[in-house]
Parts: structure tokens; sequence; C-alpha cells
């Protein structure tokens, strides 16, 4: 297969400012691109930030200029971005991600299935169906957040043959070892690479931890931020069949 350069943006949060979230994307995305970058990954609900508290009212209409915006920043940069947004359809608000690639042509567009805690579901309806795409010759797949600490999910993914899954996440203070010990299982585990692009700093009530990191298919962490604001590239290698899981093809079902 080709080889695969990703990219993560770790920010604040825009704190209700989506013309400031897609404008911190435009920036990002000519750095990624500047690296030769297929993909930039930034955090869940970049606009209009995850704790906001007007969520509902400035949720994003799918299509909109915002999304012009982006394309166009997706040309000249000649790198694709999957970016995290409150959506609003209808009378209805979703989690969603969006994928456009290096020409700015819409790839794939996902809804958060695993709404996280009492909050979310008050704001959102969930998602109720995966999405996978083509990525320089990669089969990939977005999740979100709190989507990738389910098993099912990541093996149904992994049987359906995706190798890459891309996951914007907005993963708060205490919740560490969701960067140090899960993300990395469920990569080693299912055989799937997996960007996990979190939020730092603070908003409102929340400390995000930060910690957004790439892992290999083996479960190497192929980078990882800290706690401050970071733009992290890394090349997908080639791992050797003897590295990656068996558990699919190995797993005895019991009753």
């Amino acid at each position: 297969m080709p080889d695969l350069r990703l990219a993560l943006l770790q920010a604040p949060s825009p704190a209700g400012d989506c013309a400031a979230a897609v404008s911190a994307v435009e920036q990002a995305l000519s750095a990624a691109g500047a690296a030769r970058a297929n993909m930039l990954v930034v955090p869940e609900s970049f606009a209009p930030g995850y704790n906001s508290d007007a969520i509902a009212e400035l949720a994003l209409m799918r299509g909109g200029a915002w999304q012009d915006q982006l394309a166009k920043a997706c040309r000249n940069a000649g790198c694709g971005v999957v970016f995290g947004y409150a959506e609003r359809d209808g009378d209805a608000v979703y989690n969603s991600a969006l994928a456009l690639g290096p020409d700015g042509a819409e790839l794939a567009h996902y809804r958060k299935i695993q709404l996280y805690g009492p909050r979310e579901s008050s704001i959102y309806r969930p998602g109720d169906a995966y999405v996978s795409f083509d990525l320089a010759g990669h089969k990939a797949a977005l999740l979100i957040c709190y989507d990738v600490e389910f098993a099912p999910h990541i093996a149904a993914l992994a049987a359906a043959g995706v190798k890459v899954l891309l996951v914007p996440t907005a993963n708060m203070l205490p919740y560490t070892h969701v960067m140090r010990a899960t993300v990395p299982a469920m990569a080693a585990n299912h055989g799937i690479t997996i960007v996990y692009a979190n939020y730092c700093g603070i908003e409102g009530d929340l400390h995000y931890a930060g910690g957004s990191l790439i892992v290999g298919a083996d479960g190497d962490v192929l980078a990882q931020a800290g706690m401050g604001p970071a733009l992290l590239v890394a090349d997908v290698p080639q791992v050797e069949a003897a590295r990656l899981s068996t558990q699919a093809r190995d797993y005895r079902r019991i009753g």
C-alpha cells in the first residue's frame, strides 16, 4: 500500500467562536500540508467548542460557507481534514465529524454513536451508522471520542477492512487512562492505526487532558502531545504481519 502521513491538531477550545475555529484549522492545514501530511484531524465539536453553553444555537448546517472555506484551505494546503463540529439538521443537533480530501471534496460524514453522559444526551441525537472511505489507498473510518472506547465498534470496523481510525475527541481530566492504555490497546488488539485528536487547556468547568496521539496498528505510539498546544505529524509504518493481532481469527465464542 502507499505510504501514509497523518497529522493532528491539539489546541484550546474556540469557546463558542466558530469563525476562530475555522481560522485555526486553516493555519493548521497550512502547516500539515507543508509537512506533506495526507490528513489532519482536529478535536471534537471544534466548532463551536465542546463545552460551549450555546451549542444548539451555534450548531452549523452541513455544506455551508464554513465548509467551503475549509475545502478551499484543503486545496491550498494539499492536505485533507477531519473536522469535528456540532451539526444542525432541522430540529436535531448531532455531534458530527466531516472528512474532506486534499482536493476539498467531501469524503465522509459521521455522527457520534456513543454519547457521553447526561449533558451530551441532552444536546445531541445519537448517530446510527459507521462510515468508511479511501485515504491514499488505505480504508479509513471516523469515530468520535467515547466511541473509540467500545471494542465492539472497533471490531466491526476492523472486520469491514478498516485500517485507519480518525478520532476527534474532547477528553478531560482525570481520564488520562484513555490515552495511556485504552487507545493503544484498541489499536493493537484490532490491528488498526488510530489518530486521537484532543483539546488542551480549560473551557468552563472542564480541564482537558491533552495527550493527543497517533498509534500504529501494533499499538506502538508514533507521536504524542503533552498538555499544551501541538501539531503532530507521523508516518504510518508497514507493520510486520507477525506483530499484528490474530484475535479476530482466534476468538472462541462461548455459549
